[in-house]
This record gives C-alpha cells, sequence and structure tokens, in this order.
C-alpha cells in the first residue's frame, strides 16, 4: 500500500498529485497546506496532520470541513508538520511512502524534510521511501544490494554520499557502469549517469546513498 504525503512547498514544484489517483491501493495524507494542495487537486486526504499556520481562517475552515480525519496540532512542537505526516504514514502500515512538496521554497524546510526521509529510511528498512517533484524522484539507499528500474520519465541518475562515504559502489545495467568505488562525501563525481538496461543493479557496503533521478 501506497501512502503520499503532500506536504506545503511551492504548489508549482509538486509532483503530478493525480499520477496515481487510479490506484485504489493509494492512500492521501496532507501535511499543514499539502492538505490544501490535495483538495483543489480534487483528492480527499485520509488524514491531515500539522499545525496549519500556513492557511488563513478561509482556508482552515475549507480543509478542515472537507477531511474526516484531523490532527492539529501546536505551533510550537519538537516535530515539524512532514514529520508527523510521515509518522501518520508509518503507523498506517504503508510499504512505500511517497513525499511531494519539501522541495523547493525554503532551503532551511527542504533540508529539515530530507533529514526526516533519511532518518526514517534507516528506521524503517522494510518501507521504501521516495521524494519526488516535478523534475526528480529521490531515494536513500542503505548499505546492500538495490534495483532501479529504468523510466523514460527520469532518465538521468546520480549518487551522492549522504552520511559518511560509500564504500565499495557497484554499479551495473547504467552507462557508467563501476566496481568497488568510493564515493566521496563532498565528491559530485558520480553526477547524470543513465540507466541502459530494463533494471539497474545498485551495490555498495557502507555509508548512506542518495540517488537522484531527473529530467531536463
Amino acid at each position: 500500500m501506497i501512502a503520499f504525503v503532500c506536504a506545503g512547498g511551492p504548489k508549482e514544484e509538486l509532483y503530478d498529485l493525480t499520477a496515481m489517483s487510479s490506484r485504489s491501493d493509494i492512500v492521501y495524507i496532507g501535511a499543514d497546506r499539502g492538505a490544501f494542495y490535495l483538495l483543489q487537486a480534487g483528492l480527499k486526504p485520509t488524514a491531515i496532520v500539522g499545525d496549519f499556520d500556513s492557511l488563513n481562517e478561509q482556508e482552515w475552515a475549507y480543509v478542515s470541513s472537507n477531511c474526516d480525519e484531523v490532527h492539529r496540532y501546536e505551533a510550537e512542537k519538537n516535530e515539524t508538520d512532514t514529520d508527523l505526516a510521515l509518522l501518520y504514514a508509518v503507523d498506517y502500515g504503508a510499504t512505500q511512502i511517497w513525499v511531494t512538496g519539501i522541495t523547493g521554497g525554503r532551503l532551511d524546510h527542504s533540508e529539515a524534510a530530507m533529514r526526516s526521509v533519511a532518518r526514517m529510511q534507516l528506521l524503517h528498512p522494510h518501507i521504501t521511501f521516495h521524494i519526488v517533484n516535478d523534475q526528480n524522484e529521490l531515494r536513500f539507499f542503505t548499505p546492500g544490494q538495490h534495483e532501479m528500474t529504468r523510466s523514460d520519465d527520469f532518465p538521468y541518475v546520480s549518487f551522492f554520499a549522504y552520511e559518511g562515504d560509500v564504500m565499495n559502489m557497484t554499479l551495473r545495467g547504467v552507462k557508467y557502469e563501476t566496481t568497488n568505488e568510493v564515493i566521496e562525501r563532498m565528491s559530485s563525481r558520480f553526477t547524470s549517469n543513465e540507466i541502459v538496461d530494463d533494471v539497474a543493479h545498485i551495490s555498495f557496503t557502507a555509508g548512506i546513498c542518495l540517488a537522484v533521478r531527473s529530467r531536463d
């Protein structure tokens, strides 16, 4: 089951909210202004969470009256609205969690949300987390073996060391293959590869790898 979390980032950078609306195994969760975006796209959230301080009174009345499950928190809290939405999605039992609306806009918000998703991926390795916007799809990989399917929507793929150096990075099924390479934490050398086979195979033994799939 997929939980699609929409946060309150700039509307113009959101992933197409209706792209997976025909699926029967998807639930929508609105984080703060993301709840408004979902309703505007014709999608009723399963739940909305946050302090909703980005909504004016009219918008809050619209959102709260059109959602059955509302979790409103005080503005002063330890968790961000995105944190709360991710926790809800995990507790709901999702096997995949897609997140949009956390890139673009304020860079401090983007960085905080990226770290939240990375932390959740480490805590819940049985769940796959995807960060998506109109031009990119991001995932965090932990040591081991992984696969990525070729996609015409996102033809380019780049790899970065997100925590520590990524050790023994081996890539197969891509234009530029590697064997037991090291991705240093501040390196940009693994930018702009391409998946050429139906499935790319990725393996490494240490570190946290951020994979970014993009299109022009």
